[in-house]
């Protein structure tokens, strides 16, 4: 009951996908991937206490790719899963160089959650590391807790007990639920930047700054603002109550 015109656009776009999906299984082998690291910044002694790890892909023929082009795909197609270990592994390794006092972050999707691999995956990244569990800050996002909240949970909960600490990334964006934040024990919440971006002109956002900030600081969790990139959010982020920065 309906008919369509066809474009080769269409077709155009899915072999381009197709050629980025097997681009992706041997980028990996041929160390085509780096870790840039962004520092989060303590507002009050303004010293870097984390640095948190972002996944690049230096493409031999399209050059850089954007992560919001590739990560999807690694995603559906379950390449997170190897790709994040290997994050995993060299953050570790190259922390463990850093001061003692600065931690690393690297992100977690719920596809890594799910895999069921994610504990040994840490654990292994520790122990060729040697770096302490303690320096090692997992984001992960609200959408880990949609699919399988119980084992999810207890995953969660097997890595807090080795050491390791939990931070919940660009939160006011998602599913958000205070449930998470008292089920389990997160080091710290992080504002996403589309709140931090308007602070300067926008009532709302400040608003939402300081209960998210008041929140975090009944429940003894840092809060961080994401995306700072003036002095007057800075300032702003302060005085609202936030910790740190990013």
């Amino acid at each position: 009951g309906t008919y369509c015109f066809y474009a080769s656009e269409m077709n155009e776009r899915m072999q381009t996908r197709s050629k980025l999906e097997l681009d992706l299984q041997s980028g990996l082998a041929k160390g085509e991937f780096t870790l840039f690291y962004q520092p989060v910044v303590d507002l009050e002694d303004n010293k870097m206490k984390t640095c948190e790890a972002l996944l690049r892909w230096n493409h031999p023929e399209r050059g850089a790719v954007a992560p919001s082009e590739f990560i999807p795909i690694a995603e559906e197609t379950g390449l997170i899963v190897p790709l994040g270990e290997w994050v995993l592994r060299t953050a570790c390794a190259e922390a463990v160089k850093w001061p003692d006092d600065v931690a690393v972050a690297v992100n977690v999707s719920a596809i890594q959650l799910a895999s069921k691999n994610l504990v040994n995956a840490v654990l292994g990244a520790i122990a060729s590391s040697g770096l302490s569990p303690n320096r090692l800050v997992l984001e992960i996002t609200e959408s880990v807790f949609l699919k399988n909240t119980f084992a999810n949970l207890a995953t969660l909960k097997s890595l807090h007990q080795l050491g390791v600490r939990f931070a919940m990334d660009d939160f006011g964006t998602g599913y958000s639920s205070l449930g998470y934040l008292v089920s389990f024990p997160f080091s710290k919440i992080k504002i996403d930047r589309s709140f931090i971006a308007g602070l300067v002109d926008s009532v709302e956002s400040r608003a939402v700054v300081r209960a998210i900030a008041d929140l975090a600081c009944n429940l003894n969790m840092r809060i961080v603002a994401e995306g700072v990139e003036t002095a007057e959010q800075r300032d702003l982020a302060r005085a609202l109550g936030c910790t740190d920065m990013q």
